[in-house]
């Protein structure tokens, strides 16, 4: 699934497509709090940037891979002892440009551009490793 504000809901369709999941995976603008922490409570797997659903997931105790840009993942990550929870990212003193996209939102800062594809799909499969959190 793939969540977010109605306000991102093009950018999750667009997700969405280059993963190649169905429209029906889309949730952004579809869900409210209570229905997205049941939704990351009983999920198999969580990736997610540094926001409060990556805090959900290592609440709930849902496997996560974190994405980290500006801010260090030490400072707000998950405890570094929990192995079901990957944090993914490099610090930066660049300030965070909060309307790089031109459209009035928040831009992709670029530490968060410098974590590569092939990154995140290894730090998947070795959380899904340790936390046996595997597709059936």
């Amino acid at each position: 699934a793939v969540t977010g504000s109605p306000d991102e809901r093009v950018l999750a369709e667009q997700v969405a497509h280059d993963a190649g999941l169905p429209p029906r995976a889309v949730l952004a603008g579809r869900t409210g709090l209570a229905e997205l922490a049941a939704l990351v409570a009983g999920a198999r797997l969580v990736v997610s940037g540094d926001t409060g659903v990556a805090h959900l997931a290592t609440g709930y105790g849902t496997a996560s891979v974190v994405l980290f840009g500006p801010v260090p993942a030490a400072h707000w990550g998950p405890p570094p002892d929990r192995p079901r929870h990957r944090a993914l990212g490099t610090i930066s003193l660049t300030p965070v440009n909060r309307d790089s996209t031109g459209s009035g939102g928040v831009g992709t800062h670029p530490t968060l551009n410098a974590i590569g594809i092939d990154e995140v799909v290894a730090a998947v499969a070795d959380v899904e490793r340790v936390s046996g959190a595997v597709a059936a």
